[in-house]
C-alpha cells in the first residue's frame, strides 16, 4: 500500500531493448565479433539479448501486500538485493485500480493498516485516496521506489532445480523480458485487474442509457441530475449509494437493485479512542492499542455470529429497523444467509441509511425481467426508470495474477497443489504468496506472511542452503481452498488450489490462532524440505 532508499545490495535497471544500430556492432571496438567491419549476411545477423537482472528476492505486485512485504525483507535483510514488478504504472494495486465515486476501504484502517506504521489518519474507512498515499509513503521510508519496476505483467515462472532459481517471464509494453531470482514472493492478490465480473442481462441490448461497471469507471462521468440503479449489494454498492446520491453533481435519484441481500452494519468514520489516546500516548502505542482492540472485537463477533447466527441476525435486523423505520426490512435486508457466511457490508456513520431516509435513493430487491429501452423491469412487474446502470456485480477471480508456473520443464497445474499454512505451496520450490482474511482485515494476514518469509529467507542465506520446498502429505484429505460462499469465490474455486483438513495445511480464518502457528512456526517442520 510504502518503501526506502536502495541500498548497496540493489541491482541496476535491466536494460530491455536489443543493442540499437548495427546489430553486429561490438560495444568495445565497433567490429564485428571476426573482427570484420562488414556486417553478416542478413539471415546470419543475431541480435543481441538485454541482460537478464538476477535478484535474491522478486515480489509480484506493488500493492498494499507488495509493499509491505518489501519493507519487511528490506529492514530485516538489507544485504539481499529484491525488485518488485508491478503490471500497472502506479503503486497501490487496488487503492490506485478502483476510481469510483467514494471508494474506501470496508475494514478499519488501524488493522488495514502495516503493523510498523501507524495510520495517523482520522477516517476509521479511509478513502481510496488516502490508503494510495498510504503506501506509496511506505515505499518511500523503506526505499523501494527504486525497486519497483512499472509496467511489468508477469506471465509465467519457471523454476531451474540445477540452478535453484526461477526464472520470471514479463510483459513490457508487450515485449517478454525476463529476470532471475532465488526466491519468488507472489502479492498479486486473487481478482483480475484486466476486468470485472460482467453478467449479461435479459435484454440489455435495447436499453439506451450508459452501463458502467466500477472496475472501469470514467473519468467524465457525470450522473448530476440522472436517475441511476445500482445492481448489486456488495461493498461497492454500498459505497457508491451515498456517494453518488449526494454532494455537488448528485444524482436526481439512485436505486440500488439487489438480487439478494447482504448484512450491514455501521461503524463511526472517526474512531475517538485512537483520537484521543494520540494526545496521550506515543503514536505507535495508540495505534497498537486501537488495533488490537479492533482486532479482537472483530474475531468476537465473528465467532459469536458462527456459533449463534440467529441470535445475531435478529440483532442486526432489529438496528436496521431502527435505523429504516420507513423501509421494508424483512425484504431488503434479510439475507438468506447465515451473518458471516459472507463478509458483512460495513458503512461509515450510517450513510447508507441516511441516503434510504432521505429519499434521494431507494432499494428494491428482486429478479431481472428485461432491461428496457429506458430502464429495467423486475420479474414481479416493477419498473425502474435508469439514465445510467451501474454494475457492481463483483470481481472476477485470478489466482496469482494469471501466472503460468513451470517445475523443470513441467508445467504445474494450480489445483493439484495444496496450501501450507496460507502462504507457500506443495510443488513450487522458494515460493510464497500473499492471500488475506476473508473475515478480517486483508493486511493482517500479509504481515503474518511477510514475517515468516523473512524467516525463510534468513534460514536460505544464513546457512548456504539454497532451496526450501513443501512436501505433501499424502494422508491429508482436500478440502476447497476457501470455505467462503462470496460469489466470485464459487465461480472460480476450480482454479485454486486446495487446502487440508488439517494443520498445518488448513487456512485458518483466525489471526491470533494464526499469530502463534505462522509467526512462531518451526522451520524445522517435517513439511519442509531444505536442501
Amino acid at each position: 500500500m510504502a518503501q526506502t532508499p536502495a541500498r548497496s545490495g540493489d541491482t541496476p535497471e535491466p536494460t530491455d531493448l536489443a543493442v540499437p544500430g548495427d546489430p553486429t556492432a561490438s560495444a568495445a571496438d565497433g567490429e564485428g565479433p571476426t573482427g570484420d567491419s562488414r556486417p553478416a549476411p542478413h539471415d546470419e545477423v543475431v541480435r543481441p539479448t538485454a541482460p537478464v537482472e538476477h535478484v535474491d528476492v522478486l515480489v509480484v505486485g506493488a500493492g498494499l501486500s507488495g509493499i509491505g512485504a518489501a519493507a519487511r525483507i528490506a529492514q530485516d535483510h538489507p544485504g539481499l538485493s529484491l525488485v518488485i514488478l508491478e503490471s500497472r504504472d502506479a503503486l497501490g494495486g487496488t487503492w490506485d485500480l478502483f476510481r469510483y465515486p467514494g471508494v474506501r476501504s470496508d475494514s478499519d484502517m488501524f488493522t488495514l493498516g502495516y503493523r510498523f506504521k501507524p495510520w495517523l489518519g482520522e477516517k476509521a474507512l479511509a478513502d481510496g485516496p488516502a490508503i494510495r498515499e498510504y503506501v506509496r509513503e511506505t515505499a518511500e521510508e523503506f526505499g523501494l521506489v527504486e525497486r519497483i519496476r512499472y509496467g511489468h505483467r508477469v506471465v509465467g515462472a519457471s523454476w531451474d532445480s540445477a540452478a535453484a532459481r526461477w526464472s520470471v517471464e514479463a510483459l513490457v509494453d508487450g515485449e517478454p523480458t525476463t529476470y532471475t531470482a532465488g526466491f519468488l514472493y507472489c502479492c498479486s492478490g486473487y481478482y483480475d485487474y484486466a476486468s470485472g465480473y460482467r453478467p449479461t442481462f435479459p435484454g440489455e441490448e435495447q436499453y439506451a442509457g450508459t452501463f458502467v461497471h466500477p472496475q472501469e469507471w470514467p473519468e467524465d462521468l457525470d450522473v448530476s441530475g440522472k436517475r441511476v440503479v445500482v445492481i448489486g449489494s456488495g461493498a461497492t454498492a454500498i459505497t457508491l449509494v451515498p456517494s453518488l446520491s449526494s454532494g455537488e453533481g448528485a444524482a436526481a435519484h439512485v436505486t440500488m437493485l439487489q438480487r439478494t441481500p447482504t448484512y450491514v452494519i455501521s461503524i463511526p468514520a472517526k474512531d475517538k479512542l485512537s483520537l484521543a489516546l494520540r494526545k496521550v500516548l506515543p503514536e505507535m502505542t495508540a495505534y497498537q492499542v486501537v488495533r488490537w482492540r479492533n482486532v479482537l472485537q472483530q474475531m468476537a463477533f465473528f465467532n459469536v455470529s458462527q456459533k449463534f447466527p440467529g441470535p445475531v441476525r435478529k440483532a442486526v435486523r432489529a438496528y436496521t429497523r431502527r435505523q429504516l423505520p420507513e423501509v421494508d426490512v424483512d425484504t431488503h435486508f434479510n439475507p438468506p444467509y447465515d451473518p458471516w457466511d459472507q463478509r458483512f457490508c460495513v458503512v461509515p456513520d450510517s450513510d447508507l441509511y441516511k441516503a434510504l431516509r432521505s429519499g434521494r435513493a431507494s432499494i428494491a430487491t428482486g429478479r431481472i425481467e428485461t432491461f428496457t429501452p429506458t430502464g429495467i423491469r423486475l420479474e414481479g412487474g416493477e419498473e425502474l426508470e435508469a439514465d445510467v446502470v451501474v454494475t457492481a456485480t463483483g470481481l472476477n477471480l485470478l489466482a496469482f495474477g494469471g501466472i503460468r508456473f513451470e517445475v523443470d520443464g513441467d508445467e504445474v497445474d494450480l489445483p493439484d497443489t495444496m496450501a501450507y499454512r496460507g502462504l507457500m505451496l506443495t510443488g513450487l520450490p522458494n515460493f510464497a504468496y500473499t492471500i488475506g482474511y476473508t473475515n478480517a482485515s486483508w493486511t493482517l494476514k500479509a504481515d503474518l506472511v511477510a514475517d515468516y518469509v523473512s524467516q525463510v529467507l534468513g534460514r536460505l542465506h544464513g546457512s548456504g542452503l539454497r532451496k526450501v520446498e513443501v512436501q505433501r502429505d499424502p494422508t491429508v484429505a482436500e478440502e476447497p481452498f476457501m470455505d467462503f460462499e462470496a460469489g466470485y469465490v464459487l465461480r472460480s474455486i476450480d482454479q485454486l488450489p486446495k487446502q487440508g483438513a488439517e494443520s498445518p495445511w488448513r487456512l485458518r480464518q483466525n489471526y491470533v490462532a494464526d499469530l502463534r502457528a505462522i509467526r512462531g512456526a518451526d522451520l524445522d517442520d517435517d513439511a519442509l524440505a531444505w536442501s
